[in-house]
């Protein structure tokens, strides 16, 4: 029997909800019964039970996509400068997707006479979410469905943004470092172009201190969005500015609750 089945057993025995069970694995990892590992993976667990798509799904205005017009001459590109795997493919806008297009179906095209290509032959159906949808829910389905990426929806049903299921792996199991990320990179800090990035507004001031080489802190908040809404005085609104120090930050994604993403431009 394994250390898991034992723990599940014992909280079930014990009736425990939810937040006494994480108090208790936090107190196996205290004994050294449980690694850090191990515990960061369980509460992993109750977390995409807890989470919703939109807290950490990929922005609109970072969505990669294709235009469906497009000859495989200027999609190739795209998809090598991009070093994903899956796009969605649009129309005129960003709202009007059409489909999904795995690069390895463009494979067979590669080296041979491309007069006759036809993206609606290998673009996939897409799968729409609302963003409400809970992290666990869609996990299931992504198993179920046997789908990698989902395109997810406002309630006006406006395209807000993408998430795939690698996204909600990391809930779990921390970031997966592929082979195309650099070593300087992570989940939450993408480089746009030379000297822009998109942040996640949860950010922790240690990762961003790390990634830029800058040093901030402070006793009371502990990401990015913390000091921002710090030297703004309130929690700005979409598009707000500010530049501190060598940084200009701009908001990208910001709701009555929390700055969602940050871009940020690193000044000569």
């Amino acid at each position: 029997m394994n250390i898991l089945k034992k723990l599940f057993i014992k909280f079930y025995e014990d009736n425990l909800d939810r937040k006494k069970i994480v108090s208790q694995l936090r107190r196996y990892h205290e004994k050294k019964y449980i690694n850090m590992e191990l515990l960061s993976m369980l509460l992993g667990v109750f977390k995409v039970q807890e989470t919703r798509v939109k807290d950490i799904m990929i922005p609109r205005s970072r969505m990669v996509i294709i235009r469906k017009n497009s000859s495989i001459d200027e999609i190739l590109p795209l998809i090598i400068n991009s070093s994903h795997s899956r796009f969605p493919v649009i129309l005129e806008n960003k709202d009007e997707i059409v489909g999904i297009l795995l690069a390895k179906d463009l494979l067979k095209y590669i080296k041979k006479d491309n007069d006759n290509f036809n993206i609606e032959e290998i673009i996939r159906p897409s799968v729409i979410i609302p963003e409400t949808k809970k992290l666990n829910i869609l996990l299931s389905e992504f198993k179920s469905g046997r789908n990698h990426l989902a395109v997810v929806v406002d309630e006006y049903g406006g395209v807000s943004g993408l998430i795939t299921i690698e996204d909600v792996l990391e809930q779990i199991v921390g970031d997966i470092i592929d082979e195309h990320d650099s070593v300087k990179s992570n989940n939450n800090i993408k480089k746009i172009k030379k000297s822009i990035y998109v942040v996640s507004g949860s950010t922790t001031l240690t990762e961003f201190n790390e990634f830029f080489n800058s040093n901030y802190k402070n006793d009371k908040f502990d990401t990015i969005s913390g000091l921002l809404i710090h030297n703004f005085k309130s929690l700005p609104k979409t598009h707000d500015e500010i530049s501190l120090d060598n940084f200009k930050f701009q908001i990208k994604i910001s709701d009555q609750r929390r700055i969602h993403s940050i871009q940020v431009e690193v000044k000569e």
